[in-house]
């Protein structure tokens, strides 16, 4: 059985779990790595075992296709990268699998739909909830009209985030990098970025689509001294007019985990990791479905991307079902092209000292969040003082970002 060559690029950050699941289950010989495109592979925890196996490492992808190919180029590199390392990577006849989200833009998005069907290969997107086994369960039976008519979802994330975290690099937190391209960092198109695609993607009309999103109007803040927001509260229409409420901040002083509830006409499905690890449908007959835990085999993504080039098959993640959660967060972005700071007033701050870090979290926002996640309100319709509302943005003939009255 021939082994499946594989490009890992960028090796730092999420792409040491693609670079560690490999260089861990190499026993069962169905793939080996080619090379690795990183500018600093040493600060690859396993540097000296990349080493040890003379695993090659290049400096660009141009550099390793000169010498070398590869069935499969993994791409974990920032944002801004994800398009063009994706679109040369197709061109020299790799197959794809490209962390989230798949590009900053969504005409970005629409050229690279047409290239792979042009290639013939194809690009799988790493929104790992869409390989899990609980999700791709729930989405069957969603579109087998267990739950009937889908009426309304909502998601919440409150996940703090210091100064370290907007440090890390040189992009975190920008609408551009240094060099003009869009990156549009945020908590809606980074760390939370898999609950709002999630949502989307279970509406799917078919297991590797998702729906589109019509219309968006979004309230964007940001607590910290950064570019871009650090927080969101946003309402989605989607085509067949299914509302959609997206809640999520990275200027909170107490963690709370991903929590969402799904209505349908006929039962709720819903997520809280303060009373269950697993997802929870409850039927208005008073059934119950568990469908288990979303966050299990989150590298599931990496297996089905080797599986595909090996055996061929339909992935539950491309580009079209990730264009979704694109549209969405330029829709956001165009909805409040001047992104409103909260007022010093309710921002606070937590220091560690001994790691030299800080936190900056606004005062009460968690129950905010938690307030407007129940009532199913934005914050400024429930008369919080610092709230601002954006306007609404239709999405149903969107083509282009950066253009027309965004200011970003």
């Amino acid at each position: 059985m021939k082994k499946i060559s594989i490009l890992l690029v960028a090796i730092g950050g999420y792409g040491s779990s693609y670079m560690d699941a490999l260089l861990d289950n190499d026993v069962e010989e169905a793939f080996v790595i080619a090379g690795i495109v990183d500018p600093v592979p040493e600060n690859y925890s396993r540097y000296d075992e990349v080493i040890r196996r003379n695993i090659p490492v290049y400096s660009s992808m141009e550099e390793f296709y000169a010498q070398s190919d590869a069935d499969l180029a993994v791409i974990s590199s920032p944002i801004q990268y994800h398009a063009i390392q994706t679109y040369t990577a197709l061109k020299y006849e790799s197959n794809v699998l490209c962390e989230k989200p798949i590009t900053a833009t969504i005409q970005d998005a629409k050229k690279l739909i047409e290239f792979s069907k042009k290639t013939g290969k194809f690009v799988a997107v790493g929104f790992q909830w869409s390989y899990n086994d609980a999700i791709l369960s729930l989405k069957h039976d969603i579109m087998s009209g267990v739950f009937g008519e889908a009426k309304a979802m909502k998601a919440l994330v409150l996940w703090p985030r210091s100064h370290r975290y907007f440090n890390r690099n040189n992009w975190s937190g920008k609408k551009k990098d240094c060099n003009g391209q869009w990156v549009l960092d945020s908590v809606a198109n980074n760390a939370a970025a898999h609950y709002l695609h999630n949502m989307f993607f279970l509406l799917g009309n078919e297991m590797n689509r998702s729906a589109k999103p019509t219309a968006v109007q979004a309230e964007l803040y940001k607590a910290n001294p950064i570019e871009n927001f650090d927080t969101v509260a946003a309402r989605v229409m989607t085509e067949k007019e299914v509302e959609i409420l997206f809640y999520a901040s990275h200027a909170v002083s107490q963690e709370h985990e991903p929590v969402f509830k799904f209505t349908f006409e006929r039962g709720t499905v819903s997520y809280n990791t303060f009373e269950d690890k697993n997802i929870i449908a409850r039927m208005q007959d008073g059934n119950m479905i568990d469908y288990g835990d979303p966050n299990i085999g989150h590298i599931n993504k990496l297996w089905a991307a080797i599986k595909a080039v090996r055996n061929g098959g339909t992935l539950p993640c491309t580009i079209e079902t990730a264009s979704s959660q694109v549209l969405c967060v330029n829709g956001m972005q165009e909805s409040v092209p001047d992104i409103a700071e909260f007022p010093q007033s309710v921002i606070k701050y937590k220091y560690d000292r001994e790691n030299g870090d800080k936190l900056t979290y606004v005062n009460g926002l968690e129950d905010i969040f938690l307030q407007c996640f129940q009532l199913e309100k934005l914050p400024n319709q429930i008369g919080i003082p610092w709230a601002k509302s954006g306007k609404e943005v239709s999405l149903m003939n969107y083509k282009y970002f950066g253009h027309g009255n965004c200011s970003c």
